[in-house]
């Protein structure tokens, strides 16, 4: 299965977010913690080019705390300023502005000697869909001015919004590149939400999960669904899951469609515990 989803929005956003980038002074990058590298847009290396940026790992609470610690170390190793955050509940929220100032402290002071009066911090945020981006923005601002939602897609328009004195943010619709060439950048990326489940093959999508849980949290499906072992055939996994949970069709056959929705279901609502699906040991690629 190829996954690729660019609807035109996308395209019109990064059009205008390169417009804005002259009233810039910082980029937020919103990444999910569970897949720190591939929900990354290669598209905002080029678009934002030298603009100090801070890397947000959000939803750290629904990722594997051990590897979202290495991914931080990770990030350091490559001069990335970069905090984990769980925009939900508004944890390590305090650190963005507190490490905006920082970054920026040479800039408003140059300005302050030239006569010009402190203003707000202007900061850019993007990131891929379903990522947290309005999340974000209505508890910085403490009230909801961004839409939000469990799918991907609900920002379609820039606004800019004022966090008190200290902040303006603007907002941008998720933007994902056209093509994925690695697709397994896919499947991560559908499995945890940010391409919506209508364009999918959900088999496809938890075929992936399954795959991933048995290597790396085999434990979690022993838990929740009752393995004693594992099948080499995923056939198997799937007609042991089905049966457990009452995924049926008429004569006791399996109904498939619902097992892998199940699936997908309960990762995504974290029945399945804390997952991670990258983890910087196992990575090769640098960053810019």
């Amino acid at each position: 299965m190829t996954i690729q989803w660019f609807p035109g929005h996308m395209a019109k956003a990064r059009r205008e977010v390169t417009e804005k980038l002259k009233l810039i002074d910082i980029v937020f990058e919103l990444v999910d913690a569970r897949i720190p590298l591939s929900s990354r847009n290669p598209m905002i290396d080029e678009i934002i080019s030298n603009k100090p940026r801070i890397v947000l790992l959000n939803k750290a609470d629904m990722a594997d705390e051990n590897v979202t610690k290495n991914w931080l170390r990770y990030f350091e190793q490559h001069h990335v300023h970069a905090i984990a955050i769980d925009a939900q509940k508004g944890e390590g929220l305090k650190q963005i502005t507190d490490l905006s100032k920082q970054l920026l402290h040479d800039k408003f002071q140059k300005m302050r000697e030239k006569g010009i009066n402190p203003r707000a911090i202007r900061a850019l945020i993007v990131g891929i869909p379903n990522v947290g981006k309005s999340t974000l923005i209505n508890r910085l601002a403490k009230k909801n001015i961004a839409k939000t939602g469990d799918r991907p897609g609900i920002t379609k328009a820039q606004s800019w919004i004022k966090v008190g004195k200290e902040l303006e943010l603007l907002d941008t619709p998720g933007i994902l590149w056209p093509k994925f060439e690695d697709q397994q950048v896919g499947q991560k990326l559908a499995a945890t939400g940010a391409i919506k489940d209508e364009i999918l093959n959900l088999q496809d999508i938890a075929v992936f999960v399954l795959k991933h849980l048995m290597t790396y949290y085999p434990e979690r499906l022993q838990e929740r669904y009752g393995f004693e072992s594992f099948s080499e055939d995923i056939v198997d996994i799937f007609d042991h899951i089905g049966k457990r949970r009452g995924c049926l069709m008429g004569g006791g056959l399996i109904d498939y469609d619902k097992t892998a929705e199940l699936i997908i279901r309960e990762l995504r609502t974290m029945k399945l515990g804390r997952i991670s699906f990258e983890n910087p040991d196992e990575n090769k690629d640098s960053l810019s």
